[in-house]
């Protein structure tokens, strides 16, 4: 268990958050004053792929040594929130057909949260870590005003994971299946070049933005086709996974077949937020993933692409900020923190 180099002990009862993941829990604990008692990562071996049982025990062993590292009391704990890949239901039901990073038959339609609550005693919260992303973007955003505020957030990872966030609460739908981002399907007239295949997705659907803007969709649908068009560049000789993870570190540097892929995804997230502009009209348009760890002029001149390619209307674009999402390696364990707090805190 990684150790942090700042803890703090709570000033009031406090609430755990735990984002689990393909080979970590993160853990966190935030108290009522608002608070986080930690700012570092603090990890333990999810085990996901040996199967439930194992996961549980080290969940518990991650919120046990949470607790430990910032001298909280086990008496002063309300709730646990927890957040984990999707998809999901919003009583965190791991999909009947497995899920990311739970594609064990033991894991298709088992119940994360509850076997979490059964095994530590505690109310547990859930949400998948996308939207617990977005929740904390949001938190951390508007601060005292996140409560009367509303967001949007595209969150850019080997897929693409979203959340809506209204009045401060994660949307999450009947079926617990809101601000699935990644598979709104977008027009792609000004996003494609002319001849250029329409993009396919894992999920089976043709041009939605995650076919695009993801990693995935980088080597899959992207990267093929700009290499026919930059046939000497040097990730061409580079098997297409490892050329797509290369690709960043390139655009960096400015090189025009990188910035033409990342171009491509930021205009399919605009034309995302287009269509978010039209159904939630947010206070804010919020970006993570890969793009906020990379080099500062590189980060902006996508959010700006971003921007550029969102069609506001003049009175959204007054109203309206862009932002990048803070503390991405923390922000599902924060966030599922913040939903917990929002749970069991007095109205």
């Amino acid at each position: 268990m990684d150790q942090v180099e700042s803890v703090r002990t709570p000033a009031s009862w406090v609430v755990v958050g735990l984002d689990n993941g393909g080979t970590c829990n993160n853990a966190t604990v935030l108290d009522a004053t608002g608070r986080y008692l930690v700012d570092s990562l603090v990890e333990n071996p999810s085990l996901v792929t040996d199967g439930p049982e194992s996961a549980i025990e080290q969940l518990a062993g991650a919120f046990h040594n949470i607790l430990e590292l910032t001298r909280t009391p086990l008496t002063l704990v309300r709730a646990v929130g927890l957040d984990t890949p999707g998809p999901a239901s919003a009583q965190g039901v791991i999909s009947s057909k497995g899920a990311t990073n739970f594609s064990m038959v033991s894991w298709h339609g088992f119940d994360i949260r509850s076997a979490l609550e059964a095994r530590i005693g505690l109310p547990v919260f859930y949400l998948n870590d996308a939207n617990a992303a977005a929740l904390y973007a949001h938190h951390q955003l508007f601060g005292a005003e996140a409560m009367t505020k509303s967001s949007v957030a595209a969150i850019v990872g080997t897929g693409l994971g979203g959340g809506v966030v209204e009045d401060g609460k994660v949307v999450s739908g009947a079926a617990g299946m809101a601000g699935e981002l990644g598979h709104v399907q977008i027009p792609l007239h000004g996003v494609l070049e002319v001849g250029q295949p329409v993009p396919e997705c894992n999920c089976g659907f043709t041009g939605d933005v995650e076919s695009i803007a993801s990693l995935t969709g980088i080597k899959k649908n992207l990267l093929p086709y700009w290499l026919t068009r930059f046939p000497d560049h040097p990730l061409a000789a580079e098997p297409l996974p490892q050329a797509a993870k290369q690709l960043r570190s390139y655009a960096e540097k400015e090189d025009p077949l990188a910035l033409a892929v990342f171009g491509q995804q930021a205009k399919a997230i605009g034309k995302l937020f287009t269509i978010a502009a039209n159904f939630t009209d947010p206070d804010a348009y919020l970006l993570g993933g890969g793009v906020v760890e990379a080099s500062p002029k590189f980060r902006q001149w996508f959010l700006n692409t971003v921007r550029e390619s969102t069609e506001l209307r003049a009175e959204q674009q007054a109203a309206a900020t862009f932002a990048l999402v803070a503390d991405l390696d923390m922000a599902g364990a924060r966030g599922a923190a913040v939903a917990a707090l929002e749970a069991v805190q007095p109205s």
